[in-house]
């Protein structure tokens, strides 16, 4: 009749499958009796024991209301009349607000937390009790250690967790505005309509708090309001990804073409224009432009790669292809990989492990036209003047080739000493004739959560709703540090 705790079960998933069996084979003598099971989210988790559970998620709630009404759900009255400072309310509710913006901002991915952490309640008990063991010991006449309780909560409770240096300097920023002797002012408040909240009963901070927005403005998170936009957009292409995963796969009597028919059309399309194999006597003209120059050996490598990709595809192509007519038996991985995501106008999976990551197939089949018309340029008519950096599979070993380059052309350089200086320029890649006379021309970066001011070369707040920008083009050189 007792209950049995497992904990941490994704660390052991052979053990899950003997308990599925345990559980269906063993006869339960009591009614009462009850398995727990914690775990994290797996691939690998077996489904047979998900599909016989009841399952509960814990999850944080979406928006500043729901996160504080959860906060303070979890604290007693005691905890509010614990010390009769007055100091200690808004520190309280301080760092309650500081919590539930702290999970808000994961939603917004990359531009919340360069990493998303696993922000917790224990994270916002261990912080209360620290400015609660802090209000007791400290002098009255001396008042509050700020430095401290900064330091504590930037860089111990919660930037224990932080990993990234611009994450930590965000959350050190979010200490030092809010946490500090203008927070006891009447007229501080966090964003316009977002003040500190200080009531004598567990009951009237509850409603109090309900009295807040059920909407946020991203700036309450200091984020842009584009940062809403893409957010919106991410939920909204999750879900239909979704719906398009769960659609059926078979086509039914109906009138129109099948999905084989559509995909071969595709395919033929596709291999017409898939560009031709690079011939390896073809690449002695790399031997002619210096084998051992660094840029070269750069180049020789992008084409080795740009080769492999070209392969793949043609011959998953033609496969698919003779599957369909029948030629060939099509297996269920290569119906599900290629034929599947094809109809569905994503990468397939095959492809996408060799190459790059975009957002539809189109736009996959034309960036490798384009990544490869820039290799075949460079090898029949020369060097480009500009280069396009995100066309190629390592921008960072194109950076080094460049380094190396820079390095064996000064007498007296070592490659160690030399670091990468960029300057953005004021032309765009059609404006720009001849190579720069050291270093390269590069385009084809974009900055997201931010604006370029093109005549003061500076980065500026992003304009409404634009949400990348393009960045002229940019000279990238190499500087000898001693």
């Amino acid at each position: 009749g007792g209950w049995v705790l497992l904990q941490n079960c994704h660390l052991g998933l052979d053990f899950m499958d003997e308990l599925l069996e345990t559980l269906l084979t063993v006869e339960i003598q009591n009614e009462t009796f009850r398995v727990w099971i914690t775990t994290e989210p797996h691939p690998k988790f077996p489904i047979a024991l998900l599909q016989i559970a009841i399952k509960f998620t814990n999850e944080p709630p979406q928006g500043i209301r729901a996160g504080l009404q959860r906060t303070f759900s979890g604290i007693n009255q005691d905890l509010l009349d614990v010390s009769n400072l007055p100091m200690w309310k808004p520190l309280l509710y301080t760092v309650a607000f500081l919590h539930s913006i702290v999970q808000e901002r994961r939603k917004f991915g990359p531009l919340g937390w360069n990493i998303p952490y696993e922000f917790n309640s224990s994270d916002f008990r261990a912080s209360v009790q620290f400015i609660q063991n802090h209000l007791d010991d400290c002098d009255i006449k001396k008042g509050i250690s700020w430095n401290t309780i900064r330091y504590m909560i930037g860089e111990v409770q919660y930037g224990g967790r932080v990993t990234d240096d611009f994450d930590k300097r965000l959350l050190n920023c979010f200490a030092k505005v809010w946490f500090n002797e203008k927070m006891f002012d009447s007229t501080f408040c966090f964003y316009p309509g977002y003040k500190i909240l200080v009531c004598k009963t567990l009951a009237q901070y509850l409603e109090c708090i309900h009295l807040l927005p059920a909407m946020d403005s991203p700036m309450v998170f200091g984020l842009h309001g584009n940062a809403d936009i893409i957010y919106q957009s991410n939920t909204v292409s999750d879900v239909l990804d979704t719906i398009t995963n769960i659609q059926p796969k078979e086509g039914g009597a109906g009138a129109g073409e099948t999905r084989e028919a559509i995909v071969y059309r595709l395919a033929e399309d596709m291999l017409e224009k898939l560009p031709p194999d690079y011939i390896p006597h073809e690449a002695s003209r790399l031997i002619k432009m210096g084998h051992l120059n660094s840029m070269n050996i750069f180049l020789r490598q992008e084409i080795d790669r740009m080769q492999k990709v070209i392969t793949i595809v043609r011959n998953s192509l033609n496969d698919l292809k003779l599957a369909i007519e029948g030629t060939i038996v099509m297996s269920e991985a290569s119906k599900a990989y290629v034929l599947d995501n094809m109809f569905d106008a994503r990468i397939p999976q095959g492809w996408k492990r060799v190459s790059w990551d975009s957002s539809t197939l189109g736009f996959w089949f034309t960036e490798l036209l384009e990544r490869n018309t820039q290799f075949s340029t460079w090898i029949f008519e020369g060097r480009p003047n500009v280069f396009w950096m995100t066309g190629f599979f390592n921008p960072q070993g194109f950076l080094t080739a460049m380094r190396q380059e820079a390095t064996r052309a000064h007498k007296g350089w070592a490659l160690d000493t030399v670091t990468i200086h960029n300057e953005v320029l004021k032309q765009n890649k059609e404006e720009i004739t001849a190579p720069p006379s050291e270093g390269v021309y590069v385009y084809g970066l974009y900055l997201e959560g931010a604006g370029w001011d093109k005549r003061n070369s500076k980065l500026i707040e992003s304009t409404p709703k634009i949400l990348f920008i393009q960045l002229p083009v940019l000279h990238i050189y190499a500087v000898n540090t001693t």
